[in-house]
């Protein structure tokens, strides 16, 4: 098979593979709009932050993203810090619920599917499987510039 059809092939099944195994919430998970994702996101790729820093990053002005971290601090998503190095200062930052929220909210796959369908596959399998796609991502991120 030529590296064309070996593409399209794996167009096919990746396809497969999110309709089959892609997250499903339950009716009552909560959903963060994207804007609050957004938040969630930043604040656990930063740390935490104050309202005058954050706003900027979602140029936004300081009004208004306040009345998010307020939304997301009622929904007990984000809670609200002193600065141990400036006790003038108040920090938002996730709390354990905000964590839990951003990484279901981040997963693509369910382990639980996947767990399910790959312990139906011979070991041997699985282990080629993994190592076949570590190296197709490994390649991807080695050849983007």
């Amino acid at each position: 098979m030529d590296n064309r059809k070996a593409a399209r092939r794996f167009c096919e099944l990746f396809r497969a593979v999110y309709l089959n195994f892609h997250e499903r919430s339950a009716p009552t998970d909560y959903q963060p709009s994207r804007e609050s994702l957004a938040v969630l996101q930043h604040l656990a790729g930063t740390g935490p932050l104050t309202v005058t820093e954050a706003a900027p990053h979602f140029s936004r002005s300081q009004s208004a993203m306040s009345e998010i971290v307020n939304r997301l601090e009622k929904r007990e998503l984000l809670e609200r810090i002193p600065d141990e190095r400036d006790r003038r200062r108040t920090l938002i930052w996730l709390t354990p619920l905000g964590l839990s929220v951003w990484k279901r909210s981040s997963r693509v796959l369910s382990e639980d599917l996947l767990a399910r369908a790959l312990e139906k596959i011979e070991p041997e399998t699985r282990t080629t499987l993994l190592k076949a796609m570590e190296e197709l991502v490994g390649d991807a991120k080695g050849g983007r510039q």
